[in-house]
């Protein structure tokens, strides 16, 4: 009896399917190949390409940008290493800029490079963490450099003069995991590759960018947008694959009036205790450090031992990393429990099965966590639900997971609050004129011309100011009103976060994440922009209360969908945080509700709105059921948004009113959380019948009779004390859905 039908069984299993296995499609080595490469692949037993390989080999090989999106662990890595080796095989002066999201991956393929040991290949990592008197060296001596965004954007371009040589003989530049380049900051990402490929041509030089992501659905859009030029896409993967068993598994009911269940962390360490038990090699993937160390906890006194089992988390050096993973591929470990944070930095080859723990967001991060399961044989991927409303609505609508496409990558990089910045620091890096056009593109220029720091002058638009501003740029916010996350205990900054977000995330008492790791925020301190935090070992997470308006500045597309007048545009958006509730993570309980009191903030963004036909309100006109339907159905239409629009649901704001004071009558709006929009509710207008009927099955299925918060609630929402009517929102948009 397999490991999937002996374990995966009983009422929990909402839905069992196999996926069947894929035999290899592989093309030989390119007979132009330098011999020494050739020499490096037969070392490590590879004497053929996959067919995806070949076709990037030759993409590249005719000068084409391209994009390799393929499955986990089919050789992505091999595609745009190829091309690269080769180069530098024949020309060792030639150069390459290797850009990844996290110095855990540069520090992954450096060793990946390493292993090829050719003699003309000097590659070398150049990030915040080189020393400054290696650093001349890496730009002199190195012809791979691996490094990151950030760096590239503050470290490298504004002070271009010293990388004359680099950016004169750069061939290529990699971009690997292109999918995390997606909203803020893939917008300010796109900015900052152009700007790479201006000043290369300045120098010179027009590289190839050859790009891998995870399967994404527009993996040519995103390239597009990213570096300003057309590119190839290569899908067609030719990795084989095993035979895979797919589950999704329901925690049981505790009590079924109110829909509660038992704890998905339990479920997932008893899993995984009889998955250690049976010798399967695992991996568990939790949202957060906390949960990913009580399953290893939980599993560890079911087994009554942990010697075969260990956790795998942020700060972790490279070194114990490494020992991890070897240990786990040596079989020494069974059983580790990760975070969704550290998905793109594990180097794991042969496991036999994957936990994954509340969906992770996307399909496309689901998919990559489930990639690694069935390296050696048969595999085993597991979804184990959280209470959640999408997990929920997946347990029992189990095809639209399965069968659904993977979501769409969005970014803006036009977007003025983010396009100011790096207009300026172009100007400082090179004088913008109307020759800049084609990389920069036209609101570029157009923002040149109206930024009061540059000066025209007969080079072209020059900066006037004394410092270097992209010093001024996050590359993860959207604009320089921002707050800095710092370690009260080690003075460590953690992240940035934008002002408009900042009194609703790091508030005085919040509870907040960063690479899965809880911190609880001691100190905002207005003054200097800061937030205070010392980790967080408690069981609770806190939801902030908020208080919105929401006034309609321009529209900007409309037309008639599902039977009423549908509106994309631009919004001002004005919110107060006045307070916070405390709730358990196990039993999702409310614990304490904390009144703040805090600044109003406003920004401008992009949203959809809509008026439901008065026809579609009969039976919900009055109070309180009137607001608590159409704030129920805002609730879910933002809970079901990310399926359409690759985000998180914390990018997504909403707003419903009985009676808005522009529209004149009840009004649902759903905006982007990020100041200026960065596509994604022009995404959800692009997709709005298909996200309707989703928002429609979401809450059809639920079990409960009454509109909980587990039902509709959004992570976004912090109006924990209006009504939610679910009965009402599912009246709502069912009509809109049967509409013509």
């Amino acid at each position: 009896m397999s490991v999937s039908t002996e374990l995966l069984q009983g009422d929990e299993l909402a839905y069992l399917t196999v996926e069947p296995a894929r035999d290899a499609r592989t093309a030989p080595l390119p007979d132009e190949l330098h011999p020494r490469v050739r020499e490096a692949l037969a070392a490590q037993g590879i004497g053929e390409l996959y067919t995806h390989q070949a076709e990037a080999w030759e993409a590249a090989a005719r000068g084409e940008h391209l994009i390799v999106t393929t499955g986990t662990a089919s050789g992505k890595t091999l595609a745009f290493n190829l091309p690269v080796l080769d180069a530098l095989a024949g020309e060792p002066k030639r150069r390459a800029l290797y850009l990844y999201p996290t110095k855990a991956l540069a520090q992954d393929q450096l060793r990946s490079l390493g292993s090829f040991r050719l003699p003309r290949l000097r590659a070398a990592i150049y990030d915040g963490d080189t020393e400054a008197e290696r650093r001349w060296q890496v730009r002199k001596w190195a012809n791979v450099i691996l490094s990151n965004p950030d760096m590239l954007h503050v470290g490298v371009l504004p002070h271009h003069d010293r990388w004359g040589d680099v950016l004169t003989n750069l061939a290529y530049v990699i971009v690997d995991e292109a999918h995390v380049y997606r909203g803020v900051f893939g917008s300010h990402v796109a900015n900052v590759l152009r700007r790479l490929r201006r000043l290369a041509r300045v120098y010179g030089a027009d590289p190839q960018f050859l790009l891998a992501s995870a399967t994404i659905a527009n993996p040519g859009e995103l390239a597009q947008a990213l570096i300003g030029a057309e590119t190839t896409v290569i899908g067609a993967d030719g990795a084989p694959r095993a035979e895979r068993t797919v589950a999704l598994w329901n925690p049981p009911l505790t009590d079924e009036e109110l829909g509660l269940r038992a704890s998905p962390l339990g479920e997932a360490s008893r899993l995984l205790a009889d998955l250690v038990t049976r010798e399967s090699r695992t991996l568990c993937f939790a949202k957060s450090r906390r949960a990913a160390e009580l399953i290893h906890r939980f599993t560890a006194e079911r087994l009554g031992d942990d010697s075969r089992l260990s956790p795998y988390r942020a700060g972790y050096t490279p070194a114990q990393r490494r020992e991890i993973e070897r240990r786990l591929l040596e079989g020494e470990l069974l059983g580790v429990s990760a975070t969704n944070a550290l998905e793109l930095g594990i180097d794991v080859g042969l496991l036999d099965c994957v936990i994954s723990v509340g969906f992770p967001g996307t399909v496309a991060s689901l998919r990559q966590q489930w990639g690694r399961a069935g390296r050696r044989g048969h595999g085993v991927a597991v979804l184990v639900a959280s209470e959640d409303a999408l997990d929920q609505y997946f347990m029992r609508e189990p095809e639209t997971l399965l069968e659904r496409r993977v979501e769409a990558a969005i970014l803006d990089h036009a977007n003025p609050r983010v396009l100011d910045g790096h207009v300026r620091a172009a100007a400082f890096e090179a004088p913008i004129d109307v020759a800049d056009r084609e990389l920069l593109g036209d609101a570029a220029l157009e923002r040149a011309a109206a930024l009061p720091e540059l000066q025209k002058t007969k080079a072209g638009y020059v900066w006037a100011g004394r410092d270097y501003p992209a010093a001024r740029v996050s590359l993860r916010s959207t604009g320089p009103e921002a707050f800095t996350i710092v370690e009260g205990s080690t003075g460590t900054m953690l992240g940035i976060v934008e002002e408009e977000r900042a009194y609703s995330t790091v508030h005085e008492g919040a509870i907040y994440l960063h690479l899965g790791e809880s911190y609880r925020v001691q100190e905002l301190d207005f003054s200097s922009r800061t937030a205070v935090v010392d980790a967080f070992r408690g069981d609770y997470y806190t939801q902030a209360k908020k208080e919105t308006s929401t006034a309609i500045v321009e529209p900007i597309r409309a037309g008639r969908r599902l039977g009423l007048e549908l509106s994309f545009g631009r919004v001002v958006v004005t919110e107060q945080v006045v307070g916070y509730q405390k709730k358990s993570i196990q039993a999702q309980e409310s614990i304490a509700l904390v009144a703040l009191e805090l600044p109003q903030t406003e920004f401008e963004t992009e949203a959809i709105w809509f008026v439901p036909e008065p026809w579609m309100l009969e039976g919900l006109e009055r109070e309180p059921r009137l607001l608590g339907s159409l704030h129920a159905a805002e609730h879910s239409l933002i809970a079901l948004l990310p399926l359409w629009a690759m985000c998180d649901r914390w990018d997504i704001g909403g707003l419903s009113t009985n009676l808005h004071f522009q529209t004149g009558a009840p009004t649902i709006f759903v905006y982007d959380g990020h100041a200026g929009g960065v596509g994604i509710t022009e995404r959800g207008f692009d997709s709005f019948e298909g996200w309707v009927e989703d928002t429609v099955k979401l809450l059809e299925g639920c079990p409960c009779e009454h509109g909980c918060p587990s039902c509709v609630q959004s992570p976004k929402c912090g109006n924990l004390n209006e009504p939610l009517d679910k009965a009402g929102a599912l009246a709502l948009l069912e009509r809109m859905a049967g509409a013509t």
